[in-house]
């Protein structure tokens, strides 16, 4: 038995930023794999009734709030882009896109991607910022958008979204260790639990 996280995200919930920047640390203690899940956030919340928490303006303020918190227990950078909230839908085909078709190189642009939206506060959505974000990290803007235009591209990120809620999720980021569900950045030390229990029984 693999001990694996199946990590569900979308590149605009910075709280999905913050589990990703300790995901890799916590299963290269443990030994575990980390499985990255991209999804359309707006699609999960259009299918499960939910909605961002920035959208109540005293809730979202306490959440920013504590996010700051926890990127400085992490010592990351960390501060909201312009064009808050953005419109992914684009780039998480593109993610989902190059996971398919060019997978080596996929962990650096989920780096280049979050690292500039929320650790350096780029307007992603601005086609000039991104295709800086996307040159300078070694990527082609015409392959990326080729890839989030292609119908097999739609159809995968529709489907993992799809796939996603029929599984519980209902907002990002959200972990699954076997059949535990662990729902925000803040549970990352009940993830860690679980593959350390996970490998005891393994072991034993």
């Amino acid at each position: 038995m693999t001990n694996t996280v199946e990590f569900f995200f979308d590149l605009g919930s910075p709280a999905s930023y913050l589990a990703w920047t300790q995901l890799p640390g916590i299963c290269a203690r443990q030994g575990a794999t980390l499985h990255y899940r991209p999804m359309l956030l707006g699609g999960v919340f259009q299918a499960t009734g939910n909605a961002s928490p920035a959208m109540i303006p005293a809730k979202g303020r306490y959440m920013f709030t504590d996010l700051g918190r926890f990127a400085a227990r992490y010592s990351v950078p960390f501060g909201l882009p312009p064009g808050f909230p953005l419109n992914t839908l684009m780039l998480m085909r593109g993610v989902i896109g190059t996971q398919l078709q060019d997978p080596q190189r996929f962990e650096a642009l989920l780096k280049a991607l979050f690292t500039g939206m929320w650790g350096e506060r780029r307007n992603l959505g601005d086609a000039a910022v991104l295709q800086q974000t996307l040159e300078q990290a070694g990527f082609d803007i015409a392959a990326f958008s080729a890839l989030a235009g292609d119908v097999q591209v739609k159809a995968a990120l529709k489907q993992a979204t799809e796939d996603a809620v029929a599984r519980g999720v209902f907002g990002a980021p959200t972990c699954f260790v076997g059949d535990e569900m662990f729902f925000g950045q803040d549970r990352l030390d009940f993830v860690e639990d679980a593959l350390r229990q996970r490998a005891r029984r393994v072991s034993s």
